[in-house]
């Protein structure tokens, strides 16, 4: 078969690492789908990424094609199939998160604008470096002629890490866990809801209020652990969320590439226009989606309450500010 290019942006970087191989090894595209890997970095990180390079190469993978280590735009993004951008700016002690989104709005303007560029019009673009909803609503807004609905954002983590706390909670597996939606932004304003999830106790699908009977505990500290993972995980390993990000990523992309199961649906950052959620338009914010022939369609129809809806329009209100932020150093970048 016809080898797909896939880019990986950041590829010298920790989140990467634990990307390159399940990509490589099949986990992703299929077991029987030949791959270009096009790793991208900047300039400082070619020594590091020619070391991935070489362990790539020695993990001898019959799927992968050719490897691609540059620190050029018109390299990375000529052709694409599917764009990963992991590489961002990381939030430094004592930054402003305005200092951060300036110095990624350039970053992802310019990445939009190489995408716009070179790449193929059908390519997916997922953005994974944080802030990562605006981030990725800047790289989509500097690509003009890729369409708005081929690019998304990450909240796949927060999605697994909502289903997996339900699931620890009632001591059955992930798997028997479904329907869990992040709405918003990939920030502690973030909202993990299970008002319309189901869980499947000895082969019966309940509702997970149902399930668990412990309301104060779903709409408290269940809600601040899936918020506040990322930071719980840095204070523990002194470094941020690799491997379960890479997990994230390779779910979210498989879903994009065959579909969501028939009955599931998936969190994803995607643009808000026409959602009928009374999420206002032109934000990258995370939705439920079901996804087919790799085009997605937000869930609709779930009813809010009033809990819901408090906490939906809370992270819609962040999200708004930091696009009129990012907007602003948009047009002096």
């Amino acid at each position: 078969g016809e080898a797909i290019r896939v880019l990986v942006t950041g590829a010298a970087g920790q989140i990467a690492y634990s990307l390159l191989y399940s990509i490589a090894k099949g986990d992703v595209f299929g077991k029987d789908q030949p791959l270009i890997l096009v790793l991208l970095d900047i300039t400082p990180m070619m020594t590091v990424l020619e070391g991935v390079v070489m362990e790539l190469q020695d993990c001898a993978l019959p799927l992968l094609r050719e490897v691609v280590p540059t620190d050029k735009e018109e390299v990375a993004f000529k052709d694409l199939d599917i764009a990963i951008l992991v590489g961002s700016m990381p939030r430094r002690e004592g930054m402003e998160r305005k200092d951060l989104l300036k110095a990624n709005v350039k970053i992802f303007k310019c990445q939009g604008a190489a995408l716009d560029k070179y790449a193929k019009k059908t390519v997916k673009v997922v953005v994974v470096g944080n802030p990562a909803n605006t981030n990725c609503l800047i790289a989509s807004k500097s690509a003009p002629s890729i369409p708005k609905e081929n690019f998304s954002c990450l909240t796949r983590l927060d999605h697994n890490r909502a289903k997996s706390q339900i699931a620890l909670k009632l001591g059955v597996t992930a798997n028997d866990v479904k329907n869990v939606i992040i709405w918003g932004n990939h920030s502690s304003t973030q909202y993990p809801d299970v008002n319309h999830a189901k869980v499947n106790m000895k082969g019966k699908e309940v509702g997970v209020y149902e399930a668990i009977k412990d309301d104060s505990w779903l709409k408290g500290d269940f809600i601040l652990t899936v918020q506040q993972r990322g930071a719980a995980v840095i204070k523990a390993r002194k470094l941020s969320s690799a491997m379960s990000a890479a997990k994230a990523i390779c779910d979210h992309i498989r879903d994009i590439w065959f579909g969501t199961p028939a009955g599931e649906f998936v969190s994803m950052g995607v643009i808000s226009d026409g959602n009928s959620y009374g999420v206002p338009e032109d934000l990258l914010y995370s939705f439920p989606v079901v996804i087919k022939d790799k085009a997605w369609k937000f869930v609709e129809g779930l009813p809010i309450n009033d809990f819901s809806r408090e906490k939906m329009d809370l992270t819609a209100k962040e999200l708004s500010e930091e696009k009129e932020t990012a907007v602003e150093f948009l047009s002096s970048a």
